[in-house]
């Protein structure tokens, strides 16, 4: 691998848990949390490609990652990017929700430093670790002046992603991060940093004092009922995200629960199941997105259900009203 100079450039990384900071025992068979930070090891490394300093934030599994946690960590890399000694921040977390947090900080942190996400699919001490290397690939990118204003980035397996993109899209495959219909926005090579998309990044938002937003996601399957659905009714919600058919369809049966939610002000947003292509109000029939759109659904173009829900979250935090959400949810 190619050490490319780095000048004085200071990258903070700041450390949060996940597979990259776990070990296999191998008598139980059983990846968790050890006794120490294995990535500390790592810290005269990576002093090849940037001057750097570790923060250990949280040491959580992923799916323990909260929006509360988000925002904590949010604030960290804030106060870091504000520093004129600090060029970029490194953010190490687990897989299953780092799409999440990565997109959560492309939507609330509007500095231009790079803000770089990476974590690892193989613990620390197992075979083939992924995790050391992703590290260092996302310093080297953290450090690169051509990182500034593109917003949150996910580097994982030589590939640069925008965070409002990626997606986790395999169980174990060290190559899951992938970016359905757009592809990664650069790549790491031994000799540098290459990006062949042009600057670009998400719009941000901003709030004072952050609330408590409670937003499910529900997801259609057919002969869905609306049984199934009738509970968010009885929940004190701020909105909800409903994954529909194709391009953005549902069954009959759940229209009149989706109607009640539209008739309360609250946001409906509708994404496709599918993990490629638009919802579009496009069919006329009942359950159709036409129907939908006519009810006062929000039909969210590009994002799947897990991103939209971050961003609804974000809007509501945010003090957007229900009619001018439409707007921010386009690209």
């Amino acid at each position: 691998m190619g050490n490319e100079s780095s000048g004085n450039r200071k990258i903070v990384v700041i450390n949060t848990g996940g597979t990259i900071a776990m070990e296999l025992d191998e008598g139980t068979d059983a990846v968790s949390v050890g006794n120490e930070q294995p990535l500390h090891r790592l810290e005269p490394l990576l002093s090849q490609y940037a001057q750097s300093e570790m923060i250990d934030l949280f040491q959580v599994p992923s799916p323990h990652m909260t929006p509360a946690m988000m925002e904590e960590l949010a604030d960290v890399v804030r106060t870091q990017l504000a520093s004129e000694h600090v060029s970029g921040v490194v953010i190490t977390h687990g897989t299953d929700t780092l799409e999440e947090t990565a997109y959560y900080l492309d939507l609330t942190v509007a500095s231009d430093k790079p803000i770089v996400v990476t974590g690892a699919m193989r613990s620390s001490n197992e075979v083939g670790a992924d995790g050391p290397v992703n590290l260092i690939e996302s310093i080297r990118v953290a450090a690169d002046p051509r990182s500034e204003g593109r917003g949150t980035l996910v580097v994982f397996n030589d590939e640069i992603h925008a965070a409002r993109f990626v997606t986790k899209t395999h169980t174990s495959n060290v190559s899951t991060f992938q970016s359905p219909s757009y592809g990664p926005i650069g790549f790491v090579t031994a000799r540098g940093v290459s990006y062949h998309q042009p600057v670009s990044r998400s719009k941000t938002y901003h709030f004072t004092s952050p609330r408590t937003v409670h937003i499910p996601l529900v997801k259609m399957v057919a002969g869905e009922e609306a049984a199934w659905l009738e509970w968010l009714l009885d929940l004190k919600i701020d909105g909800v995200i409903v994954e529909a058919f194709g391009a953005g369809n549902v069954p009959p049966s759940v229209v009149p629960v989706i109607q009640r939610l539209c008739d309360r002000q609250l946001p409906v947003v509708i994404v496709s199941r599918c993990y490629n292509g638009y919802v579009q109000d496009v069919y006329g029939y009942e359950g159709g997105g036409k129907q939908l759109r006519d009810l006062g659904c929000i039909f969210s173009n590009g994002l799947n259900g897990q991103k939209a829900r971050i961003r609804l979250l974000v809007l509501c935090a945010a003090g957007v009203k229900v009619d001018e959400m439409q707007d921010h949810f386009q690209f």
